[in-house]
């Protein structure tokens, strides 16, 4: 099918490109002629694995291409992804300005028989809001479909290829069909697809990710009261997430969630519910916990060496909310150093992909270094925030001999506090006590 994907962002980019890759003919637009631009030059504008081999190839073999001129690609479309950015405003509520923008470009320049699909995570009514643009205008546009994305920084290409279930809102007969002709290659590899009304699929994905949400802070929660009473978190999550109505997904304790997703769907459920006269409690509580949970190894600091950390060092690994993306939006990296500057400390830190982000919003306040090693340099206490890879094996006895102190904070409990111990240094995790 010939596909129209607006928005060159995270999740425009991946669906496109993935797309492609099934058999489509894929245009992705954007109106920044830069991204464009360097995306025809092969250069992409965010880090995931797999995906600029995934851009070569079909870039190559001529399913994929990149455009600024929308409304030549739409016209041309038998399917117009909406996946533009729906920030949050300052209420909390999504930002629907670039969605109704590019709706009615959709309305002026799309053919006869042609189905919008909106993949932006957008609040419940926004299917019907698009569909008034589209009568206002004398659409030729058949249906407007709600097909909310499911993708995981780091792990969007699988994501897709393996996906646990398809999400369509639609009205018309006509509409199903063609998401069905859409996603063949899925429905014949026996993947779930749901067809529901547009509201019910708007709500789902940020049901899913309420729900998500609210399982990291009750882990979190939890650490706390372990910490308070003497247990163990990882203890307790195995026993607790060992109940198969439970499960152990998403109920580790850690710094915080943070990302695109998490933090805006949360806000923007809880505004929407408001709308129609509902208050999420539960969602709130959500909403508060993780705010405080990203401060506690900044709390653990200033607990340790006091209000004033003038003169000292203080090291993080990690700074991207989550391994293998560089995405650093709401990550409790953030939060850490602007608390852990305010008070005086110096902050060396490295991150395998986020560290240029990072550097767009602290400059030389942060000194960013380009090994794991190097920041142990005549540190005072070490802080692990993002558990990549390359921090889960370290060599305990070398780390002792370069650092100048001998704290570690343990932001998301992948080091064993023993081996830490052994080497002359103290450990703090999370839920596991103080070593």
């Amino acid at each position: 099918m010939k596909v129209c994907v607006l928005g060159t962002g995270y999740v425009g980019l991946v669906v496109g490109v993935c797309l492609s890759d099934r058999g489509h003919d894929v245009y992705c637009v954007d109106v920044d002629q830069q991204k464009i631009d360097r995306l025809n030059e092969g250069i992409l504008p965010i880090y995931e694995p797999g995906l600029s081999d995934l851009v070569s190839k079909n870039v190559s073999a001529g399913s994929l291409h990149f455009s600024t001129d929308g409304n030549a690609e739409i016209a041309k479309a038998e399917v117009i992804f909406i996946a533009v950015g729906t920030p949050p405003a300052e209420d909390g509520s999504a930002d629907l300005r670039y969605v109704k923008a590019v709706a009615k470009q959709i309305a002026q320049n799309a053919s006869e028989g042609s189905i919008a699909i909106i993949k932006s995570t957008v609040p419940v009514g926004t299917a019907d809001m698009v569909r008034a643009i589209f009568k206002e205008e004398n659409a030729k546009v058949a249906d407007i479909v709600s097909n909310p994305e499911f993708l995981r920084e780091g792990v969007a290409i699988d994501d897709f290829a393996e996906p646990d279930r398809i999400v369509v809102g639609f009205e018309s007969a006509y509409a199903k069909q063609q998401v069905e002709k859409l996603y063949r290659s899925f429905i014949k590899k026996g993947h779930a697809v749901y067809f529901m009304d547009n509201r019910s699929a708007e709500i789902t994905k940020y049901a899913a990710n309420a729900f998500l949400a609210t399982k990291i802070s009750f882990a979190n929660e939890l650490a706390r009261l372990c910490d308070a009473a003497g247990a163990d978190i990882d203890a307790v999550r195995l026993g607790t997430g060992s109940d198969s109505r439970i499960g152990h997904k998403f109920l580790y304790a850690g710094a915080g969630y943070g990302g695109s997703c998490f933090p805006k769907d949360v806000k923007a459920l809880i505004d929407t519910a408001e709308h129609f006269g509902v208050e999420l409690k539960i969602a709130r509580a959500v909403e508060e916990v993780n705010a405080g949970q990203k401060m506690l190894m900044a709390e653990h600091i200033i607990r340790d060496f006091g209000e004033d950390l003038s003169g000292l060092t203080i090291g993080l690994w990690g700074l991207a909310f989550k391994p293998e993306t560089d995405d650093i939006r709401e990550a409790p990296s953030l939060y850490i150093i602007k608390a852990l500057l305010a008070r005086g400390a110096s902050i060396q830190a490295y991150d395998p992909e986020g560290s240029e982000n990072m550097k767009d919003v602290f400059g030389d306040k942060v000194a960013f270094k380009d090994s794991k090693d190097k920041v142990l340099e005549s540190i005072d206490a070490l802080v692990l925030l993002t558990e990549w890879s390359e921090f889960r094996r370290p060599d305990w006895t070398s780390i002792a001999n370069k650092m100048k102190g001998s704290r570690v904070y343990d932001g998301r409990n992948i080091f064993d506090p023993k081996k830490v111990q052994a080497a002359g240094l103290s450990y703090q995790g999370i839920g596991r006590g103080r070593v």
